[in-house]
């Protein structure tokens, strides 16, 4: 069949005087075409009008369509079984050719980004086989558009605190920052809003204040606006992941460094270069790094159990047995769980990542060998009896007095001693253990009465 630009030729020949036969000679085509092309009189190229066999059974397809729920397979089976004699080629054609349980696509859309304009992040859920198990990991990644730098990691799953670990190592391994972080509207980093009206939470906002870049997200349903980081993950599904065993999750993350570094010195056809080198020319577009970057950690708050534990996400950590019924203060950071008191830190331990409950003890915060905790005076009491009469005196007789070892009664008497002035408080501890009053209530408000007396005196009393 001639196409329309033949046609064309042979209606504008005709139309400066040429005939048929002069025509179809420097056309190289029939006289009858030619005589066919002039009897039309446009240049056109008319439809083929065929019968096809699935026509008279339009209904009955768009019914098994519906029905099958939009497997054609199924469909050919049931027509099949109905007697119409029909091939599976020819019913995905004649679907294809009348749109029956097919759009017509989109065009997608193409993006140009200069040198240091914008990076990408993005997560997506993966299986990886881990110490045998295949486990299903987070998976998160980030890329410079520009040069198409790419770094990822796996966490066991991916909250505000994973995503600060993950960003801080990601951009450590760049070196440097891109103007923008583009997302896809995660509620990890959106506070409200989204697309051009997101507003990113306030820990998040200030954490890219600190890398010198801005959160962006694109509007729901664009995804063509993030696929510079949305590509890659399929190339780690089934490059990276594939065939491949780890030891734990930090053995994961480790090889998945080195490869990419392999990744990004790979020359790239589509890119006439290798990701290495054009980041060589972006990188002095970039923000650069903070002089200092704070380790990311997560804050608990936590009370040390009857055995000397904390918990942290179900898996326990030992502190000095000391410290049993304290409340200290935990630090989750990303491959370390450390236990402080006050400033000083008290415990520190590798973080367990796997999901299987584990007990992490060191030796030195037990007691020693023969000796159980309940056999040890708590620190209270030592202190307290190396204090002035007649506390030494008081703090014995309420240890005898209460049972056990009185912890929390001599922590009490205490900062009973340590809040209040010293002379009040040994007044009153005098009167307490003369009259023996042992609850530490009546105490305060003795040691309360005896400030009053000695240490706000009205004026028309001191003339008297």
């Amino acid at each position: 069949m001639l196409d329309q630009g033949v046609r064309a030729a042979i209606l504008s020949l005709r139309a400066k005087g040429a005939g048929i036969r002069q025509i179809a000679r420097a056309l190289q085509i029939s006289r009858g075409t030619v005589r066919t092309v002039l009897t039309a009189g446009s240049p056109m190229v008319p439809r083929l009008e065929r019968a096809e066999k699935a026509e008279p059974h339009r209904d009955q397809i768009v019914a098994l369509y519906q029905q099958c729920r939009g497997n054609l397979v199924r469909v050919h089976e049931e027509l099949i079984a109905a007697g119409v004699a029909m091939s599976y080629p020819a019913l995905t054609a004649f679907c294809r050719r009348h749109g029956i349980g097919r759009a017509p696509r989109p065009p997608v859309g193409h993006y140009d980004f200069p040198p240091g304009q914008e990076m990408q992040h993005d997560t997506s859920p993966h299986r990886a086989s881990i110490a045998g198990v295949e486990q299903r990991v987070e998976t998160a990644s980030l890329v410079l558009c520009y040069s198409r730098m790419l770094f990822f990691q796996a966490y066991p799953a991916f909250t505000r605190f994973y995503c600060k670990v993950f960003l801080t190592d990601a951009l450590t391994y760049l070196g440097a920052a891109a103007a923008t972080c583009m997302i896809d509207n995660t509620h990890v980093v959106v506070a409200a809003g989204t697309g051009a009206r997101m507003v990113p939470a306030p820990e998040m906002a200030a954490f890219a204040e600190r890398f010198h870049f801005t959160f962006r997200a694109h509007e729901k349903g664009d995804a063509n606006r993030s696929a510079r980081v949305e590509r890659p993950f399929h190339f780690i599904e089934h490059n990276f992941l594939a065939g491949r065993t780890f030891a734990d999750l930090a053995d994961l993350n480790a090889q998945a460094r080195t490869w990419c570094d392999k990744v990004n010195a790979t020359h790239k056809d589509h890119l006439h270069a290798s990701p290495r080198e054009l980041f060589a020319a972006e990188r002095t577009r970039l923000q650069p790094l903070p002089l200092f970057i704070p380790e990311v950690y997560a804050l608990h708050h936590r009370l040390v159990d009857v055995e000397g534990y904390v918990n942290v996400h179900g898996h326990r950590y030992s502190v000095p047995y000391l410290l049993i019924g304290r409340q200290l203060e935990v630090r989750e950071t990303k491959d370390r769980v450390d236990v402080y008191q006050g400033p000083r830190l008290v415990a520190s331990h590798a973080k367990v990542l796997g999901r299987i409950v584990t007990r992490v003890t060191c030796p030195e915060h037990r007691p020693p060998r023969g000796a159980r905790p309940s056999q040890q005076p708590p620190p209270e009491a030592q202190i307290l009896a190396q204090a002035e009469p007649p506390l030494p005196a008081y703090a014995a007789a309420l240890t005898q007095r209460g049972g056990g070892r009185g912890t929390l009664a001599l922590r009490r008497l205490l900062t009973l001693a340590r809040e209040y002035p010293r002379a009040a408080v040994r007044q009153a501890v005098t009167l307490a253990l003369e009259y023996g009053l042992y609850a530490l209530d009546r105490l305060e408000r003795l040691i309360l009465r005896v400030i009053a007396k000695e240490y706000f005196r009205l004026a028309d009393q001191e003339e008297e």
